[in-house]
């Protein structure tokens, strides 16, 4: 599996006036799920994006290791659930699982079904994505981010309309991931869930790191 981790040194990320990160060094190992916590504005979001390669550090150094060291390659591996479930509204849970299966060379059926029994995606997959609840759309976009079994998982709160069952599934999911092998990051400002599910925990405070304690 190689030395699969997301390495930042002294990472930096301005938006013309604004400090989005400061100097932010951190290391983020494959088997275990950080929780990242902070204050809303506090870089919590961009943190995400930069692991993600979907934004690029203002200054400072990003390591992918094994996991990649071209944008390409880091993104063929990275499952990613975000505020935007990245899901078509016109087409039904099952074809947009289908989907993101085939764009990733994936057999389609055998996605969702695995999808199905992992997610207990009932009837309502059927249905078109726009006529879904808060909680069943979000069961659908974690269902299509690991359609391919990313090695670089990265999740921007993912309990939001999830229901008490749901949280479960997501955190025992989440479990099964790290055990994989993947680097799971995960952006919450549920404290219970960041304790229940994390195996490690990073803290942001106006762009930057907080020492523990």
């Amino acid at each position: 599996m190689g030395d699969a981790h997301v390495e930042l040194r002294s990472v930096t990320k301005t938006y013309g006036p604004v400090r989005a990160l400061v100097g932010v060094s951190a290391t983020f190992e494959a088997g275990a799920v950080t929780m990242v916590l902070g204050a809303n504005g506090s870089g919590k979001s961009t943190l995400l994006s930069i692991l993600g390669t979907l934004t690029s550090p203002s200054s400072g150094t990003v390591s992918h290791g094994a996991l990649g060291r071209r944008r390409s390659a880091v993104r063929s591996v990275l499952g990613w659930v975000g505020h935007d479930s990245l899901c078509y509204a016109d087409l039904s849970g099952r074809e947009n699982v289908e989907l993101a299966a085939r764009l990733h060379g994936v057999d389609p059926a055998r996605a969702f079904e695995a999808a199905r029994s992992r997610f207990e995606l009932g009837p309502f997959a059927e249905r078109p994505f726009r006529t879904y609840s808060r909680g069943q759309r979000q069961r659908i976009a974690l269902a299509r981010a690991l359609v391919h079994a990313p090695r670089l998982l990265l999740l921007d709160e993912p309990t939001t309309g999830l229901d008490a069952g749901g949280v479960d599934r997501l955190a025992a999911v989440l479990d099964e991931e790290a055990k994989g092998g993947a680097v799971v990051v995960v952006v919450t400002h549920d404290e219970a869930f960041a304790a229940r599910a994390g195996s490690t925990r990073m803290i942001l405070e106006r762009g930057r790191r907080r020492a523990p304690g």
